[in-house]
């Protein structure tokens, strides 16, 4: 291994389950896992076996970067334990990196960004007709504000009409089919975020030592967490 920083990178916000190691901006060893609620028996097992491919230990890293949402507050709650547990044990700091950052450098790491384009919206599938959504520019610098939003056909004209935009994210598919083709300037990719796309907003809080305080540190759950009332009568 070189002197650049180490990285422990952690995406659990969606469906999908990754980890991933990079070395400055580059990712070195890679694990994902769409197998649903698989999460918390995955995680470990994946960075277990990235740390050993890789010939070291927790302790050798520099820090450990997780997403810190919005997304799944199941996902994201083992995705922040798992983190807080390896900061701990190993003594490195956690970085958080938020879910739309990592589907904005996916974006562009990826070269999923169409000839032309000016605008990058990631979006997380919150249910029915409403995302998890905020805008970036093709730099990855956000340029809009996190929140979550009711799509409609009419959702997002002011940027389209500006020029190309890429929508993606998991929510990304469902938008496609509202509009059903009727939106020049929109382009779409349905995907999950992934830890190997966390690499650069990782080592820019890493080199500017925006750390968490990983004690008291809390995922970005944007709504809070609702639970259901099973429809089954009580035995």
């Amino acid at each position: 291994m070189d002197k650049k920083p180490i990285l422990i990178l952690i995406e659990t916000s969606t469906v999908a389950c990754s980890a991933a190691i990079s070395v400055g901006d580059r990712i070195v060893g890679y694990r994902e896992s769409d197998e649903p609620k698989a999460h918390a028996s995955c995680l470990a097992v994946f960075i277990d076996g990235l740390l050993k491919e890789q010939g070291i230990s927790a302790k050798e890293c520099s820090a450990v970067a997780v997403s810190n949402g919005p997304g799944s507050y199941t996902g994201l709650r083992v995705g922040v334990s798992t983190a807080k547990g390896i900061s701990f044990g190993a003594g490195i700091p956690v970085i958080s990196v938020g879910t739309l950052d990592t589907l904005a450098y996916q974006a562009i790491t990826e070269n999923l960004l169409p000839d032309g384009c000016r605008t990058i919206v990631p979006m997380i599938d919150a249910r029915r007709m409403e995302v998890y959504c905020s805008v970036f520019d093709t730099d990855g610098n956000e340029t809009g504000k996190t929140e979550a939003a009711i799509l409609n056909t009419g959702s997002f004209t002011e940027i389209t009409d500006k020029g190309k935009t890429l929508f993606i994210g998991d929510g990304a598919e469902k938008f496609a089919k509202l509009l059903d083709g009727s939106r020049l300037n929109a382009y779409f990719h349905q995907c999950c975020p992934k830890a190997s796309a966390m690499a650069i907003p990782a080592l820019k809080k890493y080199l500017n030592a925006q750390f968490e305080d990983t004690a008291y540190f809390e995922p970005f759950y944007l709504k809070e967490f609702v639970a259901t009332k099973s429809k089954k009568g009580l035995l």
